[in-house]
């Protein structure tokens, strides 16, 4: 993970996940190769948005990389997320969990492109609605 602790347990079944193809909660050789490159990909990302090269990402950071993306969020949302995604309580986020970051970040952002038909960045929804916005990325 980048900081020789283990690799955020949400981390490794979300990508698991996307690579069991079979649903049989394991990947063969195959998909695990996928998922080497996958993880690979990622390492790059990340180190070109790790300017200082702490081997982690700091507030700055994550805002360039994620507006590098096309996301455009307030400084309030990214306190958020590195609150969220900071395992280790330093205001820095780990490779592992700038991967989840952007994972659930593009999940939650396709749910609610969903509702916004209009692409004009607001939805309705009923609480019904959003439950199942929710549970469907959970």
């Amino acid at each position: 993970s980048g900081t020789w602790t283990p690799f955020n347990p949400a981390t490794v079944r979300s990508i698991l996940g996307m690579f069991d193809r079979e649903n049989k909660g394991g990947v063969n050789f195959n998909e695990f190769t996928g998922v080497w490159k996958y993880i690979s990909d990622w390492q790059n990302v990340f180190r070109t948005y790790d300017r200082d090269n702490s081997g982690m990402i700091d507030k700055n950071e994550l805002k360039q990389a994620l507006t590098g993306f096309g996301y455009r969020l307030s400084d309030q949302f990214y306190d958020i997320l590195i609150r969220k995604f900071d395992r280790q309580g330093r205001g820095q986020v780990a490779f592992d969990d700038f991967i989840q970051c952007c994972v659930v970040l593009q999940r939650l952002t396709d749910v609610f492109r969903r509702y916004d038909t209009d692409q004009d960045g607001w939805i309705q929804v009923s609480y019904e609605q959003y439950l199942s916005m929710v549970f469907s990325i959970v």
